[in-house]
């Protein structure tokens, strides 16, 4: 953890006031330089960061790619942040991630290194920054969404965080933690702006009656029914009395059904989905929102019946229930993905998520093309190498499955990619050993063990081979 003495800060003070100056004249490189060493010396400091990534983007006359050949210079320093990552040094991963952001001031993923290096120090107002200017370069990253939300919720800033979960759930709507954040977090945000937590006497917090008010319960706990003192107190009442007021506005169904959904209840909103379908004669938009809120419904009753299965181990009955639904909730998945791609053919997250579920009914052939296509997305493509090497794995190619598998060993460097990581390297350690290459294998296992001690037999075959 950085020290950050009173001293640091006398001497990164004078070290921003020289670099003013410098940008001032516009001496670019010399202020890159000053401002480099205020956030070297303060880390947590939010001017410094801001007044930095300023100069750097105006050096570069605000190309937005920064250097010439800004990709290849960035090759050595990615590859020192991607082991930097693995040891969790998290200084050592902001200080690389601004050595990179010199060259190119809008990378998205230096940004996100900066964001996760603040992030993991307790820098949120600066892990903050550096989130959000990786959105201005990649706006639908979903990861990096999550993070800023994550580091919203950090600094209490609870509304904020809920807006951002509203646009996970939008991106992708078969993440339903996003929509469970965003109703919690706004639950969090009336309890907190209220006063209701952390309040010293009756006289500084909300009557509980209130508290419930607002967040549309009892006192007891229990959700109360759509009743509203008037216009505008209940949004659930106030789209009722819009539906019976214009019956045929599929509108109001929509946003109903959504509100519903948003508090969890999934019976009313698919009831509400399923007539604004049947108005709308059979939209297609909407037939997809219902079947997402079919398939989250589905997805709960397996989860809770897990729930129940690990509590009660010895009911074979129970465990029988658990893969039938399963299995059911896979098929269905299918049934609705397929169509969905064809559907919209350039949607590369909606390919993936066939894929692999293609993968786990063994239907490989189908599921090559579709993450050979994932490839092409940089959000998505060293996952989906992973999942074209267990594809060729599975289909007998240990060649073609070594080289995705070694293509996704250079790309996974995001800290959400370690599971991944540890996968790639365990079936290149597998292939190493039936190739023969002893010294690469025992590598390759030897970086499953640093990040996962117990994965699968990894050690034992280290040790085997180390006998």
């Amino acid at each position: 953890m950085v020290d950050i003495t009173a001293e640091k800060k006398k001497i990164a003070a004078e070290c921003f006031r020289k670099g003013s100056e410098a940008m001032a004249k516009e001496h670019w490189d010399y202020a890159i330089d000053m401002l480099g060493k205020c956030v070297a010396l303060v880390p947590d400091n939010l001017l410094y960061r801001q007044t930095l990534r300023g100069v750097e983007q105006r050096k570069y006359k605000n190309n937005k790619s920064g250097a010439r050949m800004a990709g290849m210079k960035l090759m050595g320093i990615r590859g020192r942040l991607k082991k930097a990552r693995m040891q969790k040094d998290w200084d050592q991963v902001d200080r690389l991630a601004e050595e990179g952001l010199k060259i190119n001031p809008w990378d998205a993923q230096l940004n996100a290194d900066v964001g996760d290096a603040c992030y993991e120090r307790g820098f949120y107002e600066v892990a903050g920054f550096g989130y959000t200017k990786a959105l201005e370069t990649d706006p639908q990253n979903t990861q990096y969404l999550r993070r800023l939300a994550m580091t919203l919720e950090a600094r209490s800033q609870f509304s904020e965080a809920a807006k951002i979960w509203e646009r996970v759930a939008r991106l992708d709507p078969m993440d339903t933690e996003a929509r469970s954040k965003a109703t919690e977090l706004t639950a969090s945000h009336v309890i907190e702006r209220g006063g209701y937590e952390g309040a010293e006497g009756t006289r500084d917090t909300l009557a509980d009656h209130e508290v419930a008010k607002r967040l549309g319960i009892d006192p007891k706990g229990r959700r109360k029914e759509a009743v509203a003192d008037g216009p505008g107190q209940s949004v659930e009442a106030d789209l009722q009395h819009a539906i019976r007021k214009d019956p045929g506005n599929v509108d109001n169904y929509m946003k109903l059904a959504d509100h519903y959904l948003t508090e969890g209840r999934l019976e009313e909103s698919i009831e509400l989905f399923r007539k604004a379908l049947e108005l709308s004669g059979g939209d297609p938009d909407i037939q997809e929102q219902l079947e997402d809120v079919e398939l989250q419904k589905l997805r709960k009753e397996y989860e809770d019946l897990r729930g129940k299965a690990s509590q009660n181990p010895d009911d074979e009955k129970l465990r029988a229930r658990v893969k039938e639904l399963g299995q059911q909730l896979l098929k269905r998945e299918i049934e609705v993905y397929e169509p969905r791609v064809r559907r919209h053919p350039n949607d590369s997250k909606l390919k993936y998520e066939l894929a692999v579920r293609l993968m786990r009914v063994q239907q490989y052939k189908k599921a090559i093309p579709l993450l050979q296509q994932c490839t092409r997305d940089q959000r998505l493509s060293g996952k989906a190498l992973v999942n074209l090497g267990k594809c060729f794995l599975a289909a007998k190619q240990p060649k073609l499955a070594r080289r995705q598998l070694e293509k996704a060993v250079e790309q996974l460097t995001d800290r959400d990619d370690e599971p991944l990581l540890v996968e790639a390297h365990y079936w290149l350690g597998r292939l190493c050993e039936d190739a023969g290459e002893k010294e690469a294998a025992e590598e390759h296992y030897g970086e499953v063990l640093a990040l996962d001690y117990e994965f699968k037999d990894a050690l034992q075959r280290l040790e085997k081979l180390q006998q």
